[in-house]
């Protein structure tokens, strides 16, 4: 992605990388950038399942990135389709470049 598209990244989709970049072997589950998300969010009055919240967003920034070519989606260790509808547990890798 160039620069500039970087700088126009939804707040949800730049946690998303930020999570894939740290993450082992660049891979994670939608589940851990929402409690991402809900870690950096959260005010002393937030319920702890607070992460169910960012599931939808993270989600749906997820396959704007794998459109786009910059992540994959897994499922069952192979890539799926991000325009057809995705179902079941899935893990989240940056596009690999050889």
């Amino acid at each position: 992605m160039s620069d500039d598209t970087q700088d126009q990244l939804d707040p949800v989709a730049e946690a998303i990388l930020t999570v894939l970049e740290a993450a082992p072997d660049n891979k994670a589950q939608p589940k851990a950038v929402a409690e991402y998300l809900a870690n950096a969010r959260r005010t002393k009055k937030d319920p702890p399942d607070l992460w169910r919240r960012y599931m939808m967003a993270v989600r749906q920034q997820a396959k704007f990135l794998a459109r786009s070519g910059v992540i994959e989606i897994l499922r069952k260790g192979k890539p799926v389709d991000p325009h057809a509808p995705i179902k079941g547990l899935v893990v989240l890798r940056l596009t690999q470049t050889d």
